[in-house]
């Protein structure tokens, strides 16, 4: 008689088995979904500041405010609201940039980041505090012509 060398039915359904249950405790390891998610939701809320920007300056510019410094009555009305403007860029504070975005407090926390600046973040960071490793960074203009600096630090 001749002799089969190959594995049995139960022997290949074991190991199945065991694979399987490697691969539901293993794969969240590797699987990091919650820091792309992060990354991917600054890349877009750099993305928000930048279109908000560009829009307030060409609102200042139909205003004719493009060339002057913040101010206490300067700004350009958006909405119900009014942005605060900088050389017709949105100002670094919580009346510039974050009225502009119209960013929800539910999802972003936000800290001044110095006098012209705005540091802002996702709810959902761990420790919640001033992150220093997850954050957009927006730093209003310099001067007339000047366009604000955005820097997205994705350390999540």
């Amino acid at each position: 008689m001749k002799r089969s060398a190959g594995f049995t039915l139960i022997e290949l359904v074991i190991v199945i088995v065991i694979l399987g249950i490697l691969a539901v405790t293993a794969a969240p390891k590797f699987l990091n979904l919650q820091s792309d998610a992060r990354q991917s939701a600054l890349n877009g809320m750099k993305a928000a500041m930048e279109s908000a920007s560009s829009l307030v300056y060409s609102k200042a510019v139909v205003d004719g405010i493009e060339n002057t410094a913040s101010g206490a009555t300067v700004g350009v009305s958006a909405g119900s609201s009014t942005v605060t403007t900088h050389y017709g860029y949105p100002t670094g504070d919580a009346t510039g940039i974050a009225v502009a975005v119209d960013m929800s407090s539910a999802d972003w926390s936000r800290a001044a980041s110095g006098a012209t600046a705005l540091l802002v973040w996702p709810n959902s960071t761990a420790g919640n505090a001033a992150s220093a490793s997850c954050n957009v960074l927006y730093t209003q203009s310099t001067g007339a012509g000047a366009r604000p600096v955005i820097t997205v630090n994705t350390g999540c």
